[in-house]
C-alpha cells in the first residue's frame, strides 16, 4: 500500500515536520507499506487553478512526479500546524489541484507548540476530508507542544506520547487496509 504523508507547514523551520518524519519513519519500520513524504515546501503551485489534473499526464512535466504520487497514493495522512484555527492554506491548495480522493483514507494529525495542539485545525480537516470524498480515520492525533515532543531530526523526545502514536497508527492502518481492495484475502 502506498501511503503518502502530507507535511503542510510552507514555513522553513516547520515543527509539525518533526512529527511527519517521526511517522514516515515508524510507520516505515514497523509494515510493509511504502510511505513518502510530500512536502508543500517542495512543489510550488500556484495558488489558482483553473484546470484540475485529471492524470499525471496532464499536469505540467515539473508537477508529474507529484501527480504521480497523488494518483498512486491509496491514503493520505496529513500532518498541519494550526494557523487561525485552521489547517494551512497550502494543504488545501495541494489538493484542489486533484480530483476528488474517493474512497481514500485520510489520517489527521495536528501539530503545534502550544497547549491545544491544533485541536481547532482537526475539525476543520473532517470537514474537508468530506468534501474531497475521503474517508477520515475518526482516531486522530492532536500534538501540543510538538517542539517539546520531538527533535528537529523527528525523534521523539516525550515517551509518554508514545501510546497516542501507536493508537492512531494502528487505527489509521487498520481503515486503510479495509479500503484497499488489493490487500484483501481472497474469499
Amino acid at each position: 500500500m502506498n501511503i503518502e504523508i502530507i507535511a503542510a507547514s510552507p514555513r522553513k523551520e516547520s515543527v509539525s515536520y518533526r512529527l511527519a518524519l517521526f511517522l514516515q519513519q515508524y510507520i516505515a519500520t514497523t509494515t510493509d507499506h511504502n510511505v513518502n513524504i510530500i512536502d508543500v515546501r517542495e512543489w510550488p503551485l500556484p495558488s489558482m487553478q483553473q484546470e484540475v489534473y485529471t492524470n499525471t499526464e496532464k499536469a505540467p512535466a515539473d508537477l508529474q512526479p507529484l501527480a504521480k504520487r497523488m494518483f498512486d497514493a491509496n491514503g493520505f495522512i496529513m500532518v498541519t500546524p494550526e494557523y487561525n484555527g485552521t489547517y494551512t492554506s497550502a494543504l488545501k491548495n495541494l489538493f484542489d489541484h486533484f480530483p476528488k480522493q474517493s474512497r481514500k483514507a485520510f489520517g489527521i494529525v495536528t501539530a503545534s507548540p502550544g497547549i491545544m495542539g491544533g485541536m481547532r485545525a482537526s475539525q476543520q480537516l473532517q470537514l474537508f476530508i468530506n468534501a474531497l470524498f475521503g474517508i477520515g480515520s475518526p482516531h486522530m492525533l492532536i500534538t501540543p507542544m510538538v517542539d517539546k515532543k520531538f527533535d528537529a531530526a523527528g525523534n521523539l523526545l516525550d515517551e509518554s506520547f508514545k501510546k497516542n502514536i501507536d493508537v492512531f497508527v494502528k487505527e489509521y492502518l487498520w481503515l486503510a487496509e479495509s479500503l484497499t481492495p488489493e490487500l484483501q484475502p481472497a474469499i
